[in-house]
């Protein structure tokens, strides 16, 4: 059944129009669902194919939207070039919901309330319908089967046989969807007792009973963590987040350097239009770091979208989101699955600026220069936050190379040198101003 004009936290009783059933889309081959890389550093599609991790966070999405609504916003969201889709599978109060964790129009998760033994089909048909728009619109949804934010008093109070149980529950319902990845925790403070581990690793280890066929990932505590700072969660994921309100290789770099380590991606970092967010350069400066220190991929969040505030419709369309764009639109016309973190300076050698400190806070003020560059000496990318010179060893390509500067802020190239001699140490300084009249810069070295 499909609903319109109720979009955002909008009353279900105003303008709700009934809309007879439409039969399901027929949906093209996927995908889906995502693997491991041979050597363990990125994901890859069913055909074998690097899968960029380019993510919006629409938490609520479930709770706060109509089918009309989420088809809309997955479809705009797709447009952009976002192909992931962060969804909390249930949401109350503390994740953009209500007290009640009903969906905008009262169906609520669980007949019994607050108890997991007792799924309401109802509602989980509204959630299979919102997993499948996505999945209309190609996007893979990292779906948080009980995130812990909200939802960890009531783990306590259910124990982990019943934990287990929510999970067998999700896992057969959920093994044939294709666009899944799992994902547990949230602002999971507490992690590091055994109790509450055990809770939220008893869905997980229930679902895995009847689904073997998607990868998990975690999300553990803020301030900053990655998903292996708990080494009991690595037999069952398949994909480290790393998350950080803070500067965001410093994290990455842990998670990429980790001897046990699994693919990374940046899971959450600050939100455009909270805290640091509020300004459009610290969005940006967020993804290229942890792009350039080994990161799969990253996740973006407007503090509109993620919750569906009212004036969500209009946020979509932020400086943020189009930035974000400019980012994968770089990323993915080159090798990026390729590109190792130029850890010892081997190509760029002067102009680094500060390492920061791992609790290191005010992005704005860090000027860390994040390099990376392939093996076989083809290709490098480096992030400046602002304008210095800087010293490029052209010693470390394989041939003659083209140099250019990327604005991050509208996605044009300003070229520098063509064929350049792979030979000897360039200095080099962006050409300005980027277009939003800031300074950041992004320098992409390719051989001819």
């Amino acid at each position: 059944m499909l609903l319109s004009g109720c979009g955002g936290n909008s009353n279900p009783s105003q303008g709700v129009v009934i809309i007879e059933p439409e039969p399901d889309p027929v949906l093209e081959p996927t995908e889906f669902p995502l693997q491991i890389s041979q050597n363990g550093r990125f994901l890859v599609a069913q055909d074998g194919q690097p899968f960029f991790i380019h993510g919006d966070s629409p938490q609520a999405l479930i709770v706060n939207l109509s089918e009309n609504d989420a088809d809309f916003y997955l479809g705009r969201r797709a447009a952009q070039g976002f192909n992931v889709a962060w969804i909390n599978l249930i949401a109350d109060e503390e994740t953009g919901g209500r007290v009640d964790a009903s969906t905008f129009d009262g169906i609520v998760p669980f007949t019994t309330p607050r108890d997991l033994t007792t799924p309401n089909e109802a509602y989980f048909a509204r959630a299979d319908a919102m997993i499948q728009l996505a999945a209309k619109h190609k996007q893979l949804v990292v779906l948080n089967p009980i995130e812990t934010e909200g939802w960890l008093d009531v783990l306590q109070e259910n124990g982990v046989d019943s934990a287990r149980e929510y999970g067998r529950f999700l896992g057969n319902r959920y093994v044939g969807f294709d666009n899944i990845i799992w994902m547990h925790g949230n602002n999971f403070q507490t992690f590091e007792d055994p109790n509450d581990a055990a809770l939220v690793q008893a869905v997980a280890l229930g679902i895995q009973e009847f689904d073997n066929r998607h990868l998990h990932t975690s999300e553990l505590a803020f301030y900053a963590s990655g998903s292996l700072d708990d080494p009991s969660w690595r037999p069952i994921l398949g994909l480290n987040g790393s998350f950080t309100y803070f500067i965001t290789y410093v994290q990455v770099l842990k998670d990429y350097n980790r001897a046990d380590f699994l693919p990374t991606f940046l899971i959450e970092a600050n939100y455009e239009r909270e805290a640091q967010g509020n300004i459009p350069g610290n969005i940006r400066r967020q993804a290229y770091w942890a792009l350039l220190s080994g990161a799969a991929g990253h996740m973006y969040g407007h503090r509109s979208t993620w919750q569906f505030l009212p004036d969500w419709r209009n946020a979509i369309n932020s400086v943020g989101a189009r930035h974000m764009e400019i980012v994968k639109d770089l990323f993915t016309s080159v090798a990026w699955f390729d590109l190792v973190p130029d850890q010892q300076h081997e190509v760029v050698t002067s102009g680094l600026g500060t390492f920061a400190q791992e609790d290191s806070l005010v992005l704005g003020e860090n000027d860390y220069l994040t390099a990376a560059a392939t093996e076989d000496g083809t290709l490098a990318i480096a992030y400046l936050p602002n304008i210095r010179t800087i010293t490029v060893n052209m010693g470390a390509f394989a041939g003659p190379a083209n140099l250019r500067w990327y604005d991050p802020t509208n996605g044009n190239f300003t070229g520098i040198l063509n064929s350049a001699p792979n030979a000897g140490d360039l200095v080099l300084t962006p050409p300005g101003l980027n277009s939003e009249g800031t300074e950041d810069w992004v320098l992409l070295i390719q051989t001819n």
